[in-house]
């Protein structure tokens, strides 16, 4: 991760020249609204389209002619961050974020003091970023970006953004394996074998707008991941995945029963019972009027 010149605090420059400062450097970066919240970019991606959360947080497999939201808009390109399909982003941002994956780091945001605290005591020192109420520990690697790992703890690594907060203080230390560790998800209990459910996939009939098979593997496989890396309200990610993933293949007549049958074994994987999938499948079908 390069260091970029810093910006003085006196100096009034606009969130569009701090980013096409950083692009510079290699930093791919994008505008968030204030709340820290991505803007949706492209209207192609509303109500699900692009088979990203409903919050926009996370995209799924999107071929948008626009900047796509969340980290999969975030882009080195000047002519990008300056077109006019920003423009009015840049103007309400409340702020710039960057991908941390696309520049191979991974940020450990520490939300307060006792998350610090804790940093301190567990992980190696490293380059350092403060923030409004804690701190960001900058790494050297890659890791899967997972919220909540610990009490104020978030890893953002791929698949993620970070909001840019300064070029921080301090030497880049490599990803340690405690970091690493935190990332992947221990089950709490032995998992129930899942039952297999056959659900008739939908029988189509429109018009296929997915330019190869890989587009659609690529949309199975991105649900198939949210579902397992939820940590809470597991009921509610199951069903806006099915509602997602109907939502962008449901008409065409792409979906199989084999993908399906992929969905609910991710579900029952995290202890949905095959009754509660096939409601969820049927009530997402129902909410598409399909």
């Amino acid at each position: 991760m390069t260091q970029p010149t810093p910006i003085r605090r006196g100096a009034r420059a606009g969130h569009l020249d701090v980013a096409l400062r950083l692009a510079a450097d290699g930093l791919p970066v994008l505008p968030l609204r204030p709340g820290k919240a991505p803007f949706g970019n492209c209207r192609t991606c509303e109500n699900l389209a692009c088979g990203g959360r409903p919050n926009m947080l996370t995209p799924g497999p999107c071929a948008c002619p626009l900047p796509c939201h969340a980290w999969a808009a975030a882009t080195t390109d000047p002519d990008v961050l300056a077109s006019p399909a920003w423009k009015t982003a840049w103007r309400r941002a409340g702020a710039v974020a960057y991908h941390p994956g696309g520049i191979g780091v991974t940020v450990v945001d520490l939300d307060d003091a006792d998350a610090v605290a804790w940093a301190q005591a567990a992980l190696p020192p490293t380059r350092t970023v403060a923030t409004t109420r804690g701190q960001h520990w900058i790494y050297q690697g890659t890791t899967r970006s997972v919220n909540g790992v610990l009490k104020g703890v978030d890893i953002k690594s791929l698949m993620a953004y970070a909001r840019w907060l300064g070029p921080g203080t301090g030497t880049l230390a490599a990803l340690p394996d405690a970091v690493r560790a935190l990332t992947v998800k221990k089950p709490t209990a032995a998992p129930s074998v899942p039952r297999a459910v056959t659900v008739p996939a939908p029988a189509g009939g429109g018009q296929c707008r997915h330019r190869s098979p890989a587009y659609l593997e690529r949309g199975i496989a991105m649900a198939e991941q949210r579902i397992t890396d939820a940590a809470s309200a597991v009921h509610t990610t199951v069903y806006r995945t099915f509602l997602a993933v109907l939502s962008a293949h449901g008409r065409c007549g792409c979906l199989t029963e084999g993908h399906i049958a992929r969905l609910f074994t991710a579900a029952q994987a995290k202890g949905e019972s095959a009754r509660h999938c096939i409601d969820a499948w049927s009530n997402a079908r129902t909410a598409l009027g399909m």
